[in-house]
């Protein structure tokens, strides 16, 4: 595999990385439930030696939770991403994210809360089986 496919830019245009870097910094500060829930199992590495971030700048979107290891991008979506409008939204995120050679995985709210094993085995499987030496990665 040739290192532009183990990795994927997550460059934030310097004209907005101020204004992006604050937004995410006061979303991390009010975790939804949900969010605060799952990353309680992310952080720290816990989940089988790979290294979340949440609430992550990535171009001109913050996602809530990316893994840069296993180019992975977990987001948890509340009641306000129910609307065609919103979902429409998403969709084009996700296509966005795709195009840098991202996987995004959604859960709703209610899918962290109640059924948090299926959400965690999920995430698990999208990791690969080894994790990736960080320092054969290049600096994002």
């Amino acid at each position: 595999m040739s290192d532009d496919k183990k990795w994927a830019s997550t460059y934030t245009d310097t004209t907005i990385y101020g204004e992006i870097k604050s937004r995410a910094l006061a979303m991390r500060k009010h975790p939804t439930r949900a969010e605060k829930m799952l990353w309680q199992y992310l952080r720290g590495k816990r989940m089988r030696g790979f290294r979340f971030r949440r609430q992550q700048p990535i171009n001109r979107f913050i996602v809530d939770f990316y893994c840069r290891q296993a180019r992975l991008v977990v987001e948890v979506d509340g009641s306000s991403h129910d609307s065609t409008e919103a979902a429409e939204y998403d969709e084009q995120r996700t296509r966005f994210f795709e195009e840098l050679g991202l996987s995004v995985l959604r859960f709703s709210n209610e899918q962290v809360i109640y059924e948090t094993d299926a959400v965690l085995n999920t995430i698990a499987q999208h990791l690969p089986s080894e994790s990736p030496r960080i320092d054969s990665l290049p600096p994002s």
